[in-house]
């Protein structure tokens, strides 16, 4: 079965000034459906540069990504713009929510952009925010909301247009132990009742090891 989600020796170089720094070095990876996987290394490895990779975020200097077998260097900004909409969901360590914004309105703005209009948008954000359990919570702003909340929050936006892959960067960076294992047990059940593919950047190993299906090591750009 071919990958959903692969890096075909990638690499990318950033110019600082009149130096070189390569940040990713000839990584090859593949992430199958319904895959859970979790990639560890220490700071300046390139976890989360690939993750950018990945998600159309940032384009490689050399080699290739894919996704269901197409390659996204040709993509024009429109694929992928669409690329980014509703193949990929993004959940960050800071939450990245709007704080103006309800619960209900953070999702319901990315339900906008798939192009939901609006009584489809109250039911599909109010089911999402159910999914992750803050059913009553939709009112709230995310300062009435702990940090366990507010990362369900991005969870379930970053799922509004049902994206086949799940891009977590640091997910639990910002939460304690109690809800870092309630975050990847939700996450966990996505994989196993919604085939949800999910790669995991994460520095806790017990979290990784608890909870992934494998463990992808970095070290100096390259996967070891």
């Amino acid at each position: 079965m071919p990958a959903l989600l692969a890096a075909q020796e990638v690499s990318k170089i950033y110019q600082m000034g009149s130096n070189s720094v390569t940040a990713l070095d000839n990584v090859s990876l593949e992430i199958g459906e319904g895959e859970f996987v979790a990639i560890q290394g220490t700071s300046g490895s390139g976890k989360s540069t690939l993750l950018n990779m990945l998600g159309g975020l940032d384009h490689p200097t050399k080699g290739e990504v894919y996704f269901a077998s197409r390659p996204l260097g040709p993509f024009t900004k429109k694929e992928m713009a669409r690329y980014r909409r509703f193949s990929v969901g993004m959940i960050f360590q800071n939450f990245n929510l709007i704080p103006t914004m309800t619960a209900r309105e953070n999702v319901s703005l990315a339900l906008a952009f798939g192009g939901l209009r609006g009584q489809q948008r109250r039911a599909r954000s109010r089911e999402l925010l159910a999914r992750v359990g803050l059913g009553d919570r939709l009112e709230h702003k995310p300062s009435e909301l702990s940090g366990g909340e507010q990362q369900r929050v991005a969870i379930a936006r970053a799922l509004a247009n049902n994206p086949k892959v799940l891009l977590a960067d640091e997910p639990t960076g910002n939460l304690d132990s109690i809800r870092a294992h309630e975050l990847l047990a939700l996450l966990r059940e996505m994989v196993n009742q919604d085939s949800l593919t999910i790669l995991m950047v994460t520095h806790d190993h017990e979290l990784a090891n608890s909870f992934a299906d494998r463990i992808v090591f970095m070290k100096d750009g390259r996967v070891v």
